[in-house]
């Protein structure tokens, strides 16, 4: 006979034998309780499945925990040959292979009831568990246990730390901390700014101070809540409209006003109405070169690292070197003031007054041709924004018109504005709009529906641009307004908290703003550029009646 047959008698022959100590013959008889049969086979049912858990090894323990539904089994006393029995099927399955060995088990565990599985499945449970990240540098692979860790936020790193001290070694040894502070600044702008403006940043990515190594784990573990109340900070100076103000004083010889700007840490490139472009020095505020040569009003601009390109009411662009200021191109196309334009990776597109789009090709900065001229606008085009996909203009028509950006085919117009359209920013599905009927419009591109009106400015709303979280606009009414984007995106929200603030330090008509998680940087027709700074506020600073207190420093050139 195969020993997986013994083994299979030997169970069911002890599933079926009595326990004699059940029949003691010393004791006078007891009455008789009559039970239905139902009873008496439930009974007898408990009683096989209770022998063949003691057989298994397995007992319900006093105080353990128990899965949902499972039964309480009581502790009986083993019959006489349990123990003897018992070492002999142990015998026969250790000499098996664990294929044979699993095969039986799982024979054995289909022959039990429901109630036997759940105490199977408790008794299984803890054996099952395993702290990986203990085991893991036990066999050398503490990188695995780190490169795991590393995946988490900063709640959940917290308390990692506190599950045991070796989690605690491994979070330390592997500088998690300073690799979620790493995380952090490669893929959000705000982390990306704040690193360079407050210093940290040159402690991330191998970058130590010359003539040491990195700092312990414990500095970038007591850094982390720093960043966070820096950002917490930002985020109550936007919403409350704490800032610190710097004003730039163009002034300029003949006629006053500034119709466009772009800045970056270093430097504000301006376009005034005076026919000239001025480059300011950001952190000194002077005004280090001034590019002469167009003969009217710089209406619009936009610059990269290599050129400057600029448009102007005297109907042509023209394309300066950044670096050395001087005037490499001139392109004669549009019989109007050129209103707008936008570049990127080769592509060119302006807009004019004479209602036509143009598409230029960029090869270089002495070499661009025209591609097509989009025409469809009933009046004149004021801006225009792109991507890959789209090309997006707006026109004192009323209406908003969508391009195919490859084929330059015309897609849809979008229509709900009640006068002409000044200002556009156009990013992902979404477009915002502002126009002369004192509205801005949010819209969804691939359909062309309306998501949401902000109503507000008391004049024409003659620029915008939004980024993640907010909405900023400038208006003829000289005020700018700060909005809350998710809040404008969510239907459910009321309109009257949509607007956070209300900026009024401009005397005339706001021209041109552009912002990022820091600043806002506007200019207007009262021939000022202003700075609003919503990270170096000083400290408790208290609400003034007209805007919130503020420093200013004032250069004039």
């Amino acid at each position: 006979m195969e020993t997986s047959t013994v083994m299979d008698d030997k169970v069911d022959e002890y599933m079926s034998t009595s326990n004699p100590e059940d029949n003691n013959e010393d004791e006078p008889p007891k009455k008789m309780i009559t039970k239905p049969v139902s009873q008496y086979a439930a009974s007898l049912e408990e009683s096989r499945c209770i022998d063949q858990m003691n057989l298994l090894g397995i007992t319900q323990a006093k105080g353990s925990n128990q899965c949902a539904g499972d039964a309480v089994i009581p502790k009986r006393k083993s019959s006489p040959n349990y123990e003897k029995e018992r070492e002999a099927c142990v015998k026969h399955f250790d000499l098996w292979s664990e294929s044979d060995q699993v095969d039986f088990v799982e024979h054995l565990i289909s022959r039990m009831c429901h109630f036997q599985h759940g105490h199977i499945n408790s008794y299984l449970k803890p054996m099952l568990q395993r702290d990986f990240i203990t085991a893991l540098p036990a066999r050398g692979l503490d990188h695995l246990a780190e490169n795991i860790l590393s995946y988490l936020d900063a709640r959940s790193l917290c308390a990692a730390e506190l599950v045991c001290k070796e989690w605690y070694r491994v979070i330390s040894d592997g500088m998690l901390w300073k690799k979620l502070i790493e995380r952090m600044v490669r893929t959000d702008s705000l982390w990306r700014g704040l690193s360079e403006r407050r210093g940290w940043g040159m402690y991330l990515f191998r970058n130590w101070p010359s003539g040491g190594g990195p700092p312990p784990n414990s500095f970038y573990r007591g850094l982390y809540p720093k960043i966070i109340e820096d950002i917490d900070m930002i985020e109550s100076n936007w919403r409350c409209g704490r800032h610190d103000l710097k004003k730039i004083q163009c002034r300029s010889e003949s006629s006053k006003g500034v119709y466009c700007l772009q800045y970056d840490d270093q430097k504000i490139v301006s376009g005034l109405r005076d026919n000239t472009i001025k480059i300011w020095d950001k952190q000194t505020l002077e005004c280090k070169k001034v590019l002469t040569g167009h003969t009217g009003s710089v209406l619009c601009l936009q610059y990269d690292d290599k050129v400057i390109i600029t448009g102007s009411s005297d109907s042509t662009v023209r394309v300066w070197d950044v670096c050395s200021g001087e005037m490499v191109n001139t392109l004669i196309h549009h019989c109007e003031a050129v209103l707008h334009l936008r570049f990127t990776n080769g592509l060119m597109v302006t807009c004019s007054k004479d209602r036509s789009i143009a598409v230029w090709d960029l090869a270089s900065p002495t070499d661009i041709s025209l591609r097509r001229v989009l025409v469809g606008h009933r009046a004149a085009v004021n801006v225009v924004d792109f991507d890959d996909k789209y090309i997006v203009s707006a026109s004192g028509d009323r209406t908003i018109k969508v391009w195919n950006t490859s084929t330059c085919e015309f897609v849809r117009t979008l229509n709900g504005h009640k006068r002409g359209i000044a200002c556009l920013q156009y990013r992902d599905r979404l477009v915002v709009s502002g126009s002369s009927d004192n509205t801005i419009r949010l819209w969804d591109i691939e359909c062309g529906a309306c998501l949401r009106v902000l109503e507000g400015h008391e004049e024409l709303v003659r620029c915008i641009r939004f980024d993640n979280k907010r909405i900023v606009s400038g208006a003829y009414d000289g005020k700018i307004k700060v909005w809350d984007l998710v809040a404008a995106l969510d239907p459910r929200a009321p309109a009257g908290t949509l607007c956070l603030r209300t900026l009024v330090e401009h005397s005339g008509r706001v021209f041109r703003l552009q912002f990022d998680e820091f600043q806002i940087v506007s200019s207007s027709h009262d021939d000022t550029i202003l700075i609003w700074d919503f990270l170096n506020v000083q400290p408790a600073l208290a609400e003034a009646a007209r805007s919130p207190t503020r420093t200013y420093t004032y250069v004039s050139k």
